[in-house]
């Protein structure tokens, strides 16, 4: 599980804390089960920390699911996004950089999906009676977050996800984030088993 800082003002803007980091943290304390290995990263707001990073963090575990949790101010649930873009990176990072073709992968598809039905995750979060409201979203904004997602998924073939949580207590503490966090992603390795050997379109004619 890797974590996206606040990518709306940098690092926290008007958040003194940075709610997906510290959901990250508690969910880091809850664990996934005895038999899921869970790695946590923190990834830095910043283009060219992506692209060196996300590959060798790939490389180096192995990992059946990359799930990427960012923090944004205008979210009031747990949103789950179904698609990275490649285009349309114009805003500047936390070191003043911005990639000077506007993507993140040139000649790379316009779209890559993830190979998890979000909506059937949401539906089943949702009907759990956990206490956190989960919605759908297929525009995850244009700025590190939705660059990450879509090298992620690039990377993994469409074997990764992302998490935009609210700040907290805009309605939800740390401790309900990473429950529902917790939920969210046995939710998505159970469709991924489920799935498993059926062929997946990741990419957006």
């Amino acid at each position: 599980t890797d974590n996206r800082k606040n990518e709306h003002l940098s690092p926290f803007g008007e958040h003194a804390v940075n709610a997906s980091w510290v959901a990250v943290q508690e969910l880091e304390k809850l664990g996934l089960g005895h038999e899921i290995n869970l790695h946590v990263a923190e990834v830095p707001v910043e283009y060219q920390a992506v692209q060196s990073l996300l590959p060798s963090l790939w490389k180096q575990q192995l990992p059946q699911l990359v799930v990427h949790v960012g923090v944004s101010g205008m979210a009031t649930t747990v949103t789950l996004e179904q698609c990275g873009h490649n285009q349309g990176y114009m805003r500047l990072d936390n070191c003043s950089f911005c990639p000077e073709s506007r993507c993140c992968m040139e000649g790379g598809p316009d779209c890559i999906q993830s190979v998890i039905d979000m909506d059937a995750v949401c539906k089943r979060v949702n009907s759990s009676g956990l206490g956190v409201s989960v919605s759908v979203s297929k525009d995850a904004g244009r700025y590190l977050c939705d660059y990450t997602y879509y090298m992620s998924l690039f990377l993994g073939e469409g074997r990764s996800a992302f998490v935009h949580v609210p700040p907290l207590g805009k309605p939800y503490s740390a401790e309900q984030l990473a429950q529902a966090l917790r939920a969210i992603i046995l939710e998505m390795l159970e469709l991924m088993e489920h799935n498993k050997g059926k062929k997946h379109c990741l990419h957006d004619q």
